[in-house]
């Protein structure tokens, strides 16, 4: 499922520009205390979590430009974690601690579906305001049929965790539809997290 999203590029290529869509969070959480942890000016790294090597670094690093344009020390978890220990909770917490990272950004491929949405005629005109009004032009109207859309939906997990506390600080749950590619699903979405983060105090110095 989440090598998938490497073949988002060639399936967006075929779809309407007018089709195309940002991204958005269908549902946010943010701790309690989350405004007295901001992480503008410290290390952060940043986290996919693929089996797929290339998706991976790709995205790290994407999500590396994305935060530091943005005001955040953001660095590669690849750069940190040798490939061998990355899925090893114990060595890939000690990486994190002995290279000062105080907050890890995650962000977790979930699913990649296609939605069908079906669109209800629409009138061309609209002489309704009487029977008579309408019987004379009802003969003659035309309208557009009903058609179905299909749209290409990536649902995305974020979570901002703090390093020294081991505490989740921030979640989020987002959906894009039909992405262009998956630099620029990377880039709306960390824009999307940056505005969340924000308002919750996490990226403001």
């Amino acid at each position: 499922m989440i090598r998938t999203l490497t073949r988002v590029a060639l399936f967006a290529a075929a779809m309407p520009v007018a089709l195309l869509a940002g991204t958005k969070f269908t549902s946010t959480w943010a701790a309690p205390d989350a405004r007295q942890m901001s992480l503008a000016g410290k290390k952060v790294a940043t986290l996919v979590m693929s089996s797929d090597e290339s998706l991976r670094m790709s995205g790290e690093e994407g999500l590396v430009t994305e935060l530091k344009g943005r005001g955040i020390n953001a660095i590669a978890a690849y750069r940190l974690i040798p490939k061998e220990e990355l899925k090893d909770v114990e060595k890939a917490r000690s990486w994190f601690e002995r290279t000062n990272v105080e907050g890890v950004i995650v962000m977790r491929p979930v699913s990649m579906d296609k939605r069908t949405t079906y669109v209800p005629p629409v009138f061309t005109s609209g002489y309704y305001n009487s029977l008579w009004g309408y019987y004379g032009y009802g003969w003659g109207a035309m309208y557009e049929p009903g058609s179905i859309r299909e749209d290409m939906v990536v649902s995305i997990e974020t979570l901002i965790y703090s390093v020294p506390k081991n505490m989740l600080l921030w979640a989020g749950s987002s959906e894009t539809k039909n992405p262009k590619d998956t630099r620029k699903l990377l880039a709306d979405l960390v824009k999307e997290a940056t505005k969340e983060m924000k308002k919750q105090g996490l990226a403001v110095k």
